[in-house]
């Protein structure tokens, strides 16, 4: 059996979301006591796009500028990333995470790899190399640089 295109795209649809959910569950459950999920999610975005600015911080969070700014300071009060000057534009701000955010985020990843392996380990191992083959197959179709993106109408 082929699966079309279209029914590649449905089974995508239904189950990365479920997936998804459970591994922001498990990330969550490891962050800093104290760290609100905003900041663990904007901390974890700039960990993945370090130099981002304010603005592109406010635009993944959906959150305003002032709001991602307030967000950010409690983020560098607590030593978890740095802002320094764009060396571009004055006007623009870089992010960067600092050693004790990483550690932050690395402990958080590493408990939820192991438990996804636990997860994982309940299924036999054919099905575990089909999962790798398929993620590696996406992950370059999926890349913010992969191809532009155009918004739907």
């Amino acid at each position: 059996m082929h699966a079309t295109p279209e029914e590649a795209a449905r089974e995508l649809l239904e189950t990365v979301p479920i997936v998804t959910r459970e591994i922001r569950f498990e990330m969550r459950s490891q962050r800093l006591a104290g760290l609100t999920v905003p900041q663990f999610r904007a901390l974890a975005f700039i960990d993945r796009n370090s130099g981002s600015s304010l603005l592109e911080v406010a635009n993944h969070m959906g959150l305003t500028p002032p709001s991602t700014s307030r967000l950010v300071d409690g983020l560098i009060a607590r030593g978890m990333i740095t802002r320094e000057d764009h060396p571009a534009d004055r006007r623009r701000l870089k992010l960067t995470v600092t050693h004790c955010g990483q550690e932050i985020l690395e402990t958080s990843r590493r408990s939820t790899l192991a438990c996804l392996a636990k997860r994982l380990s309940s299924i036999n191992a054919s099905d575990r190399e089909t999962i790798v083959k398929a993620m590696k197959v996406l992950q370059p179709m999926f890349t913010s640089d992969a191809q532009p993106r155009k918004l739907m109408k």
